[in-house]
């Protein structure tokens, strides 16, 4: 008795917090609930390493990306493909700037942050199309 709650209590120190890991559903929308046109729902993700987000092929001709320059040093780059379900766990904290590639110049942006982050002085930095920069600049409000 005692060995087998020895054994079960060293499994779960092993798994950690993977035991605790939280999925997000963000949806990739023509319109948003507020009215919006081409937008990720919900825009703002606030996780913790390991977590998952996976974006729902909601409406047609969507995909999401990390955008060029916004994810956190150490952290893998990652690509959906049009119209498909995409699944992404990550791991580094950080800010990570999320983008529909045919709905960019749209505003079609969102942001995942990673662990207990501020914004990054150079998250803007670039060539941000003026809507999706607007739209970035109210998601990093939630920091």
């Amino acid at each position: 008795m005692i060995r087998t709650l020895t054994t079960g209590l060293a499994l779960a120190a092993l798994m950690g917090s993977a035991a605790f890991a939280e999925t997000f559903d963000v949806k990739m929308l023509n319109k948003g609930a507020d009215g919006e046109r081409m937008v990720f729902e919900p825009a703002f993700v606030q996780a913790a390493p390991g977590d998952t987000i996976r974006f729902l092929a909601t409406d047609k001709g969507h995909n999401a990306e990390i955008n060029k320059g916004m994810l956190p040093e150490g952290a893998e780059a990652f690509s959906g493909k049009i119209n498909e379900e995409y699944e992404v766990t990550l791991d580094a904290e950080g800010v990570y700037g999320v983008i529909c590639k045919p709905h960019y110049a749209m505003g079609m942006v969102m942001t995942i942050a990673v662990g207990d982050v501020a914004a990054p002085d150079a998250f803007l930095e670039g060539r941000v199309p003026r809507k999706a920069k607007e739209r970035f600049e109210a998601q990093l409000g939630n920091l």
